[in-house]
């Protein structure tokens, strides 16, 4: 993509790069990445490289060689809204998305994934049923099932792992605010609140309340490692219980109930919840972790 000529030792490739203007350089790297992008096999990633990625995440998490820090992390809902095509339409493209994602998955992985997310085609009561105007019959389905592989399984199992690991606290959250009908709780919505950003704050008083909530625990995590410390510009919110593998795992849900965005009504900003929602789906995950972590 940037015409480097055939047969240059790695210091002479890297010197023509570096000689490229940056148009060129940047126009290959657009090209490149393109090529990728309609099945999510991104050409650039994270790599092994021994120095700041020692090892592969699993293997750091089960030789216990990580950092004992204080943890917070979540996942929004729909993570995967603003990947998938719209269109994708056909039970064919569904499987053959994760074959090619995935493709040391056996021919019995990808079936259980198949069930795991009912079929909105062939499947009466399948949760996946999408109406909307202009999006394939396998849209929602497809958005969820990839935001639950790539975001919300990694992050439920840092928390499980982590917890099981020290007696450092790790505290899960899920955003669950739909800012609009098409992408629900998508992808990095969240920032705009975290930071009380004024087009959301200027909303309404619900919107607003939810902001100031939402940066309060994340402040007060900043400054002591407990989002309950500092009670800030939201001293009534509810209590941010640990997450516990060896118990109970509790999240704190964020914007469920307020549907403000999409024609309903407010609802309470914050609720701690029993993690149960996409479980099962996230345990699939984690026993294909080794599968995707190649």
């Amino acid at each position: 993509a940037c015409a480097c000529p055939p047969g240059l030792s790695s210091a002479d490739t890297f010197a023509f790069l570096r000689a490229a203007p940056t148009e060129t350089v940047q126009a290959a790297q657009i090209a490149v990445f393109d090529k990728y992008n309609p099945s999510l096999r991104w050409a650039f990633q994270p790599v092994v490289d021994g120095d700041i990625i020692p090892r592969a995440p699993m293997e750091s998490w089960r030789l216990n060689k990580w950092r004992k820090v204080p943890i917070m992390t979540g996942f929004n809902r729909n993570e995967g809204s603003i990947y998938i095509s719209k269109k994708v339409a056909r039970s064919d493209e569904f499987t053959s998305f994760f074959a090619d994602l995935l493709p040391l998955l056996s021919a019995d992985d990808v079936a259980t994934i198949d069930a795991l997310y009912p079929d909105p085609l062939t499947v009466a009561d399948s949760p996946y049923k999408e109406q909307l105007e202009g999006t394939g019959a396998q849209y929602r389905r497809l958005e969820v099932a990839y935001g639950q592989y790539a975001y919300v399984a990694p992050v439920r199992q840092t928390a499980e792992l982590a917890s099981k690991a020290t007696s450092e606290p790790v505290y899960l959250y899920q955003w669950g605010l739909e800012s609009s009908l098409l992408d629900r709780a998508r992808h990095g919505e969240n920032m705009y609140y975290e930071t009380c950003e004024p087009n959301r704050t200027g909303i309404s008083a619900a919107q607003k309340e939810l902001c100031l909530t939402y940066n309060a625990y994340i402040t007060s995590f900043i400054a002591t490692g407990d989002p309950n410390a500092v009670r800030g510009s939201a001293p009534e919110r509810p209590a941010w219980e640990r997450y516990s593998a060896e118990g109970t795992p509790k999240a704190m849900v964020f914007g469920e109930e307020n549907k403000e965005l999409i024609g309903g009504a407010a609802g309470v900003p914050a609720r701690l919840h029993d993690d149960t929602w996409a479980r099962k789906e996230s345990e699939f995950w984690w026993s294909k972790v080794d599968v995707s972590q190649q």
